[in-house]
């Protein structure tokens, strides 16, 4: 790359003796030379050629003087490196414009031999403030692309060390998180857009910032859906734990947007969510042109199909066996065992609970109607007839006595 420098001196000389004792270096492209004779020719030239890699300028010239000339240039968003030259002896200039920000500075007589090394330890210097200012860009580019799905931590740490550092594709055990509206179909259909944009950016973005705030992934928004993912990239040996206290902060937070939303007369939709752990394919799938930081696999269906079983549920949480097992003190209650569209093995699925509803007397009586139900006692439908009776608000209690009326046995449920 060619480096161009202007010299700056009202000598009438100059410019001949350092084209000629630079001819070599411009003859194989390494230099280009501009020249100016004062501060504002030169203020001039760099406005007109703002690649000016960097500058050497004389102190004293009509008009503006190369001390003013250094402050404009020290003011100037693109700052030029500059080498001041004075006479020699001069020792109160130069330290001035050392102050004021030069690079280095020469003395005259100029010794050509020493402006050679002194311009090619200037473009040295350049050269990696340019490196730095590049990384630095693409480290903003790559934070930019990662704060989509990471929480703000983990998108720096990940654009630090370069968006290939547990980007690859792979197999990992993981817990997922899906999340859904209802009725959002109809919401599309009624709300003026620019009110359906604004409620949909409000909503996906306290969402996200609820998974953030749990370190968790965001591997897909589409549309009203959500899809987290907790230990990826990095490793989280509690990830169910988080999952499920994830899922009860979204549940929270949904609810609370609903009831906000209805004060304004807006009828938006209950969130259903899904939690499932296992193992899943998961990376980068954006190719070279796009970053698609996401997973695929049975566990990530499965997550899918227990938010869509809170609709048949009544419920609005629906975790796995395998998340409840994994979660440290699970809290919640059995839903039984779904036969989810897709597989030809049954899944045991549970609510979980927050605390006071957990530690409440309905959920023990709740137990203990369902372990009746799951060993085929008669004494089930009664016991989830009292229950009922008492807590005519519970919907899961009220499922498991319509299917007893209806001749179900067992806790199996085929779900569509």
């Amino acid at each position: 790359m060619t480096a161009t420098i202007l010299f700056v001196d009202d000598e009438p000389d100059l410019e001949t003796l350092v084209l000629q004792k630079f001819r070599r270096q411009l003859r194989e492209g390494h230099v280009n030379f501009m020249f100016a004779r004062d501060g504002v020719e030169a203020l001039e030239s760099i406005a007109q050629h703002p690649h000016v890699d960097m500058v050497v300028s004389d102190i004293n010239m009509p008009r503006m003087d190369g001390l003013s000339l250094l402050q404009k240039l020290q003011e100037a968003e693109d700052k030029k490196s500059t080498i001041i030259v004075s006479a020699y002896g001069d020792m109160s200039n130069i330290r001035t414009a050392m102050n004021r920000g030069a690079f280095d500075f020469l003395t005259k007589p100029i010794d050509f031999v020493d402006l050679e090394t002194t311009i090619e330890k200037t473009l040295r210097h350049i050269e990696m403030l340019r490196e730095a200012r590049r990384r630095q860009m693409e480290a903003e580019r790559a934070h930019a692309a990662l704060s989509r799905h990471f929480s703000p931590e983990l998108a720096k740490r990940l654009a630090a060390s370069g968006e290939g550092d547990g980007m690859e594709v792979q197999w990992r055990d993981v817990a997922t998180i899906f999340t859904d509206i209802t009725g959002f179909t109809s919401l599309i259909e009624s709300a003026p857009p620019e009110t359906l944009g604004a409620l949909l950016n409000e909503y996906v973005g306290g969402m996200a910032e609820v998974v953030f705030g749990h370190e968790g992934t965001v591997a897909k928004i589409i549309g009203d859906a959500i899809q987290v993912l907790f230990n990826a990239p990095g490793d989280q040996p509690d990830y169910a734990t988080r999952a499920v206290a994830c899922a009860h902060d979204l549940d929270a937070w949904a609810q609370d947007f609903c009831a906000r939303q209805r004060t304004k007369g807006v009828n938006f939709g209950i969130t259903r969510i899904g939690v499932h752990a296992g193992p899943a394919l998961v990376g980068n799938f954006g190719g070279n042109r796009f970053f698609d930081y996401t997973a695929y696999g049975d566990t990530i269906n499965i997550a899918a199909r227990l938010e869509a079983a809170n609709k048949y549920l009544g419920t609005r949480i629906c975790v796995s066996a395998s998340v409840a097992g994994s979660a440290e003190n699970f809290q919640g209650r059995p839903v039984g065992d779904l036969m989810l569209r897709g597989r030809s093995e049954p899944l045991r699925a549970f609510e979980p609970l927050p605390q006071a509803k957990f530690e409440a007397p309905a959920t023990a009586q709740y137990s203990e109607a369902f372990a009746k139900l799951e060993a085929g006692d008669a004494a089930a439908m009664p016991a989830f007839a009292a229950l009922i009776g008492v807590h005519a608000d519970d919907p899961l209690a009220g499922l498991h006595l319509k299917r007893l009326l209806n001749g179900a046995k067992g806790v199996r449920m085929q779900l569509e």
